[in-house]
């Protein structure tokens, strides 16, 4: 048996980006949603919604990941 150690190197690598990617990006879902819960005063209306659009934007992209994943196992 004889190993690729190339292609095996290439799957680490992608797979630790992308993960650290991912954890960023639901990370920054978190301190998004953070800014709704601060004390009263410090979050307008303007910046509130944005904040919100921001998280549920980044939590939807980390859904899109996380499905095309899936697809790329199962297909």
């Amino acid at each position: 048996m004889k190993i690729d150690w190339a292609a095996l190197a290439s799957v680490f690598g992608v797979s630790l980006v992308v993960t650290v990617a991912l954890v960023g990006l639901f990370t920054l879902g978190i301190v998004a949603l953070s800014k709704l819960s601060a004390p009263a005063g410090s979050a307008t209306g303007g910046s509130a919604a944005l904040a919100r659009t921001s998280a549920y934007a980044c939590f939807a992209a980390c859904v899109a990941a996380v499905a095309y994943g899936i697809y790329l196992i199962v297909a």
